[in-house]
């Protein structure tokens, strides 16, 4: 962490690890964020541009989850750019074409502008419905249409691959503060079924390439899907994590990185992600 990672990274592993305050991690992430009070600036190592993004937006919402940060001045600038994002009909786009212009995985290539995607706008309203601070949107027009858009995209499909079923698990699993159980219960039960199925969690710890295994979606104990995976299981991946650490203290990428810059920083998120993984099955 301390020779390759980048500052967030470091402040992260210090909060978790080494008794560090969330300030810091607070400080460290406020350098990302926008006058739109978006998130840019390579904050998602996969979109290298200054502009503010969606993804972006979302990564710096885990962080400050991740620290309880949820009383923080940078959620006033979050909330002001996601009214301002919210597409009519609800829904945040994917991304802009903004990130075009700079260096970006093709992934993230887009096309066209102002068009809803379930990622991230699933994972992102279901982080705010999972806290408690704050309150004073749950009535705005913007999140309650967003809210309406991820019912309408939940009934035309099942998720499609890991990070739409992720959108799904993070808006299911904080629903139930505005929406009844029985609505809700018709959709857990889809996304179950898809979880349990070939195209959903992958068994296998020893699987290649860009595949999302019992860990991705169940990274600690009572997490959503953490009931669909044995104990037995769960040990042989947590053997293999153990395993897949490299010399040098951090994890490889399971996908191309944009630039060795971009490839340092996924690698400090993500051994940050894998500790705390790791303790979080009394591994660490």
């Amino acid at each position: 962490m301390y020779s390759s990672a980048r500052l967030l990274d470091r402040m992260r592993f210090a909060y978790h690890f080494e008794g560090g305050s969330r300030e810091k991690v607070l400080n460290a992430l406020r350098l990302y964020q926008n006058a739109d009070g978006g998130f840019g600036n390579a904050l998602e190592p996969d979109m290298r541009g200054p502009h503010s993004q969606p993804v972006a937006t979302e990564t710096a919402l885990l962080v400050i989850k991740e620290v309880d940060g949820w009383d923080s001045e940078l959620m006033d600038g979050v909330l002001s750019y996601l009214k301002e994002i919210t597409l009519e009909g609800g829904g945040f786009p994917r991304a802009t074409t903004a990130v075009n212009d700079y260096p970006h995985a093709p992934w993230w290539t887009t096309e066209k502008d102002g068009v809803p995607s379930l990622n991230p706008t699933g994972s992102i309203i279901g982080m705010l419905l999972g806290q408690r601070v704050r309150n004073d949107f749950l009535e705005e027009a913007w999140f309650l249409n967003s809210v309406d858009f991820l019912w309408r995209c939940m009934e035309e499909s099942v998720p499609g691959d890991y990070h739409d079923a992720a959108q799904w698990m993070s808006f299911l699993g904080n629903a139930a503060r505005i929406e009844p159980e029985e609505r809700i219960a018709k959709y857990r039960s889809l996304l179950d079924d898809w979880l349990m199925s070939p195209n959903g969690i992958e068994k296998n710890p020893h699987a290649e390439g860009y595949v999302h295994k019992v860990l991705d979606y169940a990274p600690a104990p009572g997490s959503y899907a953490s009931r669909l995976v044995s104990s037995n299981e769960l040990a042989l991946h947590l053997d293999w994590l153990v395993g897949a650490q490299r010399e040098d203290g951090g994890w490889p990428l399971s996908f191309p990185a944009v630039s060795p810059a971009g490839e340092q920083e996924w690698r400090g998120w993500l051994t940050v992600e894998n500790l705390k993984i790791l303790r979080a099955y009394g591994r660490v």
